[in-house]
């Protein structure tokens, strides 16, 4: 993952993705880069128009970012189910006490 987010980060900086440039950004994160692995991911990018990737990836992160948003509002819709929550549980046992007696 880290050989991706490396690639990433030299698109963003308009960095050439290189096999010697993914290395250095490798290293720098703290990890020994494998070189099969670096070669593999420039071999495979090289045919990748990545603005057009990350263009049509946003629809699966669209999809999770109002979840996301609605998180903080969904904090309190929880403490409203409890509270029904207690008060059926509560007409319950009402009505069972009133079975026993």
């Amino acid at each position: 993952m880290e050989y991706v987010y490396a690639a990433l980060l030299l698109h963003k900086l308009k960095q050439n993705i290189s096999e010697d440039n993914v290395k250095n950004v490798v290293k720098a994160a703290g990890v020994s880069p494998d070189d099969v692995r670096v070669k593999a991911l420039v071999a495979a990018l090289s045919e990748v128009n990545i603005e057009e990737a990350l263009k049509a990836a946003p629809v699966a992160v669209a999809a999770a970012a109002p979840a996301a948003g609605a998180a903080p509002s969904g904090g309190a819709a929880p403490a409203k189910e409890e509270k029904k929550d207690e008060k059926k549980e509560e007409e319950a046992l009402e009505g069972l006490s009133s079975l026993f007696g």
